[in-house]
């Protein structure tokens, strides 16, 4: 069947309505494909009836609203249906929408917002390998309707391929039956739901299985990838999953596991060292669980990683030298653990393409090493909360990107491409299918922004350095003044001293400025009132002095901003610098070094002096037999003495007691 333009223009009128940009228009061998183009207006669904010959109907993401008209499911030789990414917002699907289905292969109905209502005990005639209903509303109860598109007699369990359901709303258990008649299944997703339940006592056959943000528990089962050359991924990310990982070292079948996420869950115990048989692993995620020991030393040989991401456990120990092998690191997140000793030298030498990097919150020591000025492509650096010492390395005007404008990525993700079922074409529908089957994965970081530690996914939008919480001292480096592109740079809480950058106005993009609890000294530089996106700043607790640089943007901040400064005047502390207390006069020359020096020797003299006094004592009472047994019987005498008075108290106490308990009867 041809049909022409003019045809379907007077067939479909409601659709000859804007249609720009065309990426794709294919209207001959029953097909109709006007898939990301921008139609918009009335859906006009309700006319497409006509059509009965339509083997494939493709109007995903465009502009399309209104409802969709119960004939469409006269197109009984459907066997592609994709309306994903229009606003059916409200409007509800029922049985009699897919009356004729019986060929549909693939329905799309992801981000649509529609509802699907089906009377209890519906059957679908049609037997789908795809069904796509992500953001659907599919109600509170898990749609026991999708068990009958698997048990139906003539479709083998296998042909089953892609399953999506998340964010559907759904708040229910596990049906028992749904593990037994969904292992042929490549893709699940079930994410973003209410659902509870726990993993049978038996292997996992799957491909792709997203699970997270979800109420499931009980242990972690075995795994098998059993599909040959496939690319495998696991996220059960934001569960109540407890006990051991040690089932990751059993994962078997012919394909290779290339995303791994059981972060924000209830594990615990050693991670096993078992990591060499993942050969290609591009992301592993076990953060915010409670694992404790060293790290293994077999993550080095995870040559393919470009996102490790470990944070809130409680991992000890020294980083392992392996992980210098893991060169394609892009995202390494080790905060809030109990690791030790200094950082390595060679995280600036070997993991030179790192674009995030935090140690926040461990117990790292020593210097930080001036090697991790190699890291140019570094956006995010976060050593916060530790007990670095030594001063800032004076190269880090090395940060390419935090020193350029460059084109930052808004995320750092993982896109994996697998064979699956996805129509990617035309010759895909009508001849040998095209299986392809993607799976996007952003990296995301707790990071201390504003004041507040919150999830921060958009890792592109943020150059940021934090040092904060540690025991470094000396001045800031003037290369600082280099990273033209620094949004966010906290130094608080350090032993800093000198003067603050007076170029820091050169920083244009700081929004956050945080140098608080440190001992600057000398006035606030002019150039800072030059920071017109500058929304957090906090140079309380220092020894900063003299007026405020007259600004409308620093005089909008709180009094609070500029405290216990006591040589600091002007608003917004005071209305003008003569209402200042003037800072503490300093001792005579001399006066502060002599009664150092006095108190120095008092304490001396005082230790000494009990110590000489208490052993002459106990030599006296030890060799001089008289002096000994005087202070023996003077000891029995006290103890005596003590005894017969507690006694004495304790026979009145009763006897008044008694007394009162008598006068209330």
């Amino acid at each position: 069947m041809l049909v022409c333009c003019s045809c379907w223009s007077a067939s479909w009128p409601s659709v000859a309505l804007q249609s720009m940009l065309n990426k794709e228009l294919y209207l001959n061998d029953n097909l109709l494909v006007l898939a990301e183009n921008q139609v918009r207006g009335d859906s006009g669904l309700n006319e497409i009836g006509k059509l009965p010959d339509f083997r494939v109907l493709d109007l995903g993401y465009n502009l399309l609203n209104g409802s969709i008209s119960k004939s469409i499911g006269q197109l009984s030789n459907l066997r592609v249906l994709r309306l994903a990414g229009n606003s059916f917002d409200g409007d509800v699907i029922s049985e009699a929408h897919f009356s004729n289905f019986t060929y549909l292969q693939k329905l799309d109905l992801s981000y649509t917002s529609l509802t699907l209502k089906f009377t209890s005990g519906w059957i679908p005639s049609f037997q789908p390998s795809q069904l796509l209903l992500c953001s659907c509303k599919l109600g509170r109860r898990f749609p026991n309707w999708i068990q009958t598109h698997v048990l139906n007699p003539d479709v083998d369990i296998s042909s089953i391929d892609y399953l999506d359901i998340s964010a559907s709303g759904i708040s229910d258990s596990l049906p028992y039956w749904f593990w037994d008649k969904f292992q042929g299944l490549s893709y699940i997703n079930m994410s973003f739901n209410q659902i509870s339940g726990t993993f049978p006592n038996k292997s996992i056959h799957i491909i792709h299985l997203d699970l997270s943000s979800n109420n499931f528990s009980g242990a972690l089962p075995r795994f098998s990838l059993d599909y040959f050359m496939d690319m495998g991924t696991i996220n059960l990310s934001k569960n109540k999953f407890t006990g051991s990982v040690s089932p990751i070292c059993n994962i078997t079948g012919d394909g290779f596991l290339a995303l791994f996420d059981l972060s924000n869950n209830l594990f615990s115990g050693v991670v096993p060292d078992c990591f060499g048989s993942f050969p290609f692993l591009t992301a592993l995620n076990l953060g915010d669980n409670s694992f404790s020991g060293s790290l293994p030393s077999s993550l080095g040989s995870l040559i393919s990683l470009e996102m490790l991401s470990l944070p809130g456990n409680k991992f000890s120990g020294e980083l392992p030298s392996s992980l210098q092998n893991c060169a394609k690191l892009k995202f390494l997140d080790l905060s809030d653990n109990e690791l030790s000793g200094e950082i390595p030298m060679w995280i600036g030498q070997k993991l030179s393409s790192l674009v995030f990097l935090s140690l926040q919150g461990n117990q790292f020591r020593g210097r930080i090493p001036h090697q991790l000025c190699g890291l140019k492509y570094l956006q995010i650096l976060d050593l916060s909360v530790n007990k670095i010492s030594g001063t800032i390395p004076p190269c880090l005007n090395n940060f390419t990107f935090m020193a350029k404008k460059e084109s930052l990525d808004r995320r750092i993700e993982h896109n994996i491409l697998d064979t699956g079922p996805r129509f990617l074409s035309l010759e895909g529908v009508y001849g040998e299918p095209i299986w392809i089957i993607q799976v996007r994965y952003v990296d995301e970081a707790l990071l201390t922004w504003k004041g507040t530690k919150q999830n921060y996914p958009q890792l592109g939008l943020l150059l940021a350095i934090d040092l904060s919480c540690n025991k470094l001292t000396g001045e800031i480096p003037e290369e600082l003044n280099s990273l033209r592109e620094l949004v966010a740079l906290n130094l608080s809480r350090n032993f800093f001293t000198g003067k603050i950058l007076q170029k820091i106005g050169h920083l244009r993009q700081l929004e956050v400025l945080d140098l608080s609890r440190n001992k600057f000294s000398g006035n606030i530089p002019t150039s800072l009132s030059e920071l017109t996106f500058l929304s957090i700043l906090d140079l309380s607790y220092n020894e900063l002095s003299a007026r405020i640089p007259t600004s409308t943007q620093l005089q909008s901040f709180d009094p609070s901003s500029f405290s216990h400064n006591r040589g600091l005047c002007g608003p917004p502390m005071s209305p003008n610098c003569s209402m200042v207390e003037p800072p503490p006069r300093k001792p005579a020359v001399g006066g502060e070094e002599d009664s150092d020096e006095f108190m120095k020797w008092f304490y001396t003299g005082l230790g000494l002096g009990f110590a000489v006094g208490f052993w002459v004592f106990c030599s006296i009472v030890f060799f001089k037999r008289s002096w000994r047994h005087s202070y023996y019987r003077y000891m029995d005498n006290a103890k005596d003495w003590v005894y017969v008075t507690f006694v004495l108290l304790k026979a009145r106490l009763v006897r008044r007691i008694k007394a009162l308990s008598t006068r209330c009867d």
